[in-house]
């Protein structure tokens, strides 16, 4: 592995630093160091930089003013998006400052929704690389892969993003393209989780694609080659899997977008091996209950009294499901009586037993056939109409499909609704907030995948809370990198999704509000990080840290950007 720099302490006033070996101009091709204009006079002349700038020496908010105005000649969301990609290829600080400046209006554009349409066009518009892209042809062994991360830019790492690209934020299949996700969401782990960017790393698993449209494109930069299954596939993930844990034994190894038959599968097979996490089961889980338990503290109900619909059995609904049916379990109910509370919908309509193509994380969930002899139907308007459900979440990816009649139907059983369409981008949304407010004359409560404006009814103006990841897995990935335990447990977990739930109802003005909003997040995030680090503790997955010691070291690991001297090899001793 390449070393241009290092960061070390400055011996004479004891100040972090950064020293490098390269002088002149490719110190601006390296966006960990490079300051642009902001570099001082005396750096200038020691590494080489007198005359390839102007001559005035910027601070960081001065550029910050001045990337923001270039970024609104952007006309669209996605050339927005490109030129936020861009300035992060040449300057992390800079990036960062603008992001945190501006977390309400640029987040949806580095992250949901927008990275979907990036992830569409990854090939086309592809212009400089991040990370590191493990193609199955090129690494059956565990030799292999292990070269291949030994070329990664950042030497420590805390924090693994990965994807395989077959499940896409609703799009499905998206091979290489996917790898907008895991730069994205470590983006936000910075943003709001204060998670430092020079120890993250997003991986590309390039196993192939199915997506007939991205074999077919001349453009495409992935491996052209259908998807590899079954045993190969898992032969590689396990490969891969070791080799990560040879490199980096304490790593916290976070699986994104993988598809619906993996996903579960490989986060049960792997959690006790490693400090791992599946965004869209555990981290949609964790939201999706925290938000629940907010919407029913604020309708002074109990999750022990509600029958609880999900829309979609895929990799996000049975998350959802699980994390409810553990909450029930911590409240008392077996584990039989949890998982009788969750009524699952699929694309054939309610799950039952003798359904042929019920997966096996379906199972537990699914119902006796001879319950719904006498049904008319088991689509979503029957089920509502026959177990009266307080809940209804969505995780389809299919648009409208909670129709007016559904709806209608369960606010006529209910006094408050609790409605929440968290299928993401909005083009998939299963139903609009709007007309949610209007078919239950303006009682649901509601949070949704995606973020809306907030709603009118009658004379009231509604705010829609969002159901984002981003609310929870910053704070779950600086909980862990602060301790460092051996697994991520379910306990811990529920601890995440307890102390978010607490944040929606101290924090939030308007009893509406479920969830805070993603502004709000890097004021609270250390201490949902100080609980989830305290469970971690308490189950003895780590060091026997106390509370005090796991805030220091919380304080101690929270990056923030700002600029630090840079100095020619040699000066930092």
């Amino acid at each position: 592995m390449h070393q241009y720099y290092r960061f070390c302490k400055d011996t004479k006033t004891h100040q972090d630093s950064i020293e490098t070996t390269l002088t002149g101009k490719p110190i601006f091709s390296i966006p960990q160091i490079n300051k642009g204009t902001a570099f001082t006079h005396e750096e200038r002349h020691d590494l080489g930089l007198n005359g390839k700038l102007p001559t005035c020496v910027e601070t960081l908010a001065q550029q910050t003013d001045r990337v923001y105005f270039q970024l609104n000649q952007q006309k669209t969301r996605l050339q927005k998006y490109i030129f936020l990609n861009a300035l992060h290829d040449k300057n992390q600080v800079l990036f960062y400052n603008l992001i945190r400046q501006h977390i309400e209006e640029l987040m949806p554009i580095i992250y949901t929704p927008t990275v979907g349409t990036a992830v569409k066009t990854f090939s086309q518009k592809f212009r400089r690389t991040r990370g590191i892209y493990l193609p199955y042809s090129q690494c059956k062994t565990l030799e292999a892969i292990e070269e291949y991360l030994d070329n990664r830019t950042n030497h420590d790492i805390d924090v693994i993003v990965v994807t395989d690209g077959e499940g896409v934020l609703g799009i499905g299949d998206q091979g290489v393209g996917a790898m907008d996700i895991p730069i994205a969401k470590l983006a936000v782990y910075t943003t709001l989780g204060h998670i430092n960017p020079n120890r993250t790393l997003p991986i590309m698993l390039d196993v192939g694609t199915n997506n007939q449209a991205c074999l077919a494109d001349p453009m495409y930069l992935g491996w052209r080659h259908k998807r590899v299954e079954n045993d190969a596939y898992d032969d590689f993930i396990s490969l891969f899997v070791q080799a990560v844990h040879n490199k980096f034994p304490h790593v916290f190894l976070h699986w994104e977008d993988l598809g619906r038959e993996n996903a579960a599968r490989i986060l049960k097979k792997y959690q006790s091996k490693i400090c791992t996490f599946n965004d869209d089961m555990q981290g949609t889980g964790i939201v999706a209950l925290a938000a629940l338990l907010s919407a029913l503290k604020k309708s002074k109900q109990k999750l022990i009294d509600q029958n609880i619909v999900i829309f979609g059995g895929g990799t996000a609904g049975l998350g959802v499901a699980q994390r409810i049916a553990l909450e029930l379990q911590a409240e008392g109910l077996t584990e039989a009586q949890a998982r009788a509370k969750l009524w699952i919908i699929d694309k054939s309509g309610l799950v039952l037993k003798n359904d042929m193509d019920i997966t096996q994380e379906q199972q537990p969930y699914a119902r006796d056939p001879e319950l719904v002899n006498d049904w008319e139907n088991t689509d979503l308007y029957h089920v509502i109409k026959h177990i009266k459900p307080g809940v209804l979440i969505g995780c389809s990816g299919v648009h409208g499909a909670f129709s007016q009649e559904a709806i209608t139907t369960m606010a006529a059983q209910v006094d408050y609704p609790i409605i929440m369409p968290l299928s993401n981008p909005n083009s998939k949304i299963e139903a609009e907030p709007q007309d949610i407010l209007n078919w239950t004359q303006g009682n649901a409560l509601i949070a949704t995948g995606s973020p809306f404006a907030p709603c009118q009814y009658q004379d009231e103006t509604i705010p829609i809370s969002q159901c984002n990841n981003a609310l929870i897995f910053p704070a779950i990935g600086l909980g862990v990198t602060a301790v460092k335990p051996k697994h991520l447990t379910d306990t811990m977990l529920s601890v995440a999704a307890q102390a978010l739930a607490e944040k929606a109802v101290t924090t939030n003005q308007h009893e509406r509000q479920l969830l805070p909003t993603i502004c709000d997040l890097p004021h609270f995030v250390k201490q949902i990080a100080l609980a989830i680090a305290e469970q971690a503790v308490k189950e003895k997955h780590c060091q026997p840290f106390s509370s005090e010691e796991i805030k220091k070291r919380i304080d101690e690991i929270s990056w923030l950007p700002e600029y630090l001297p840079v100095l020619k090899k040699g000066k930092c001793t």
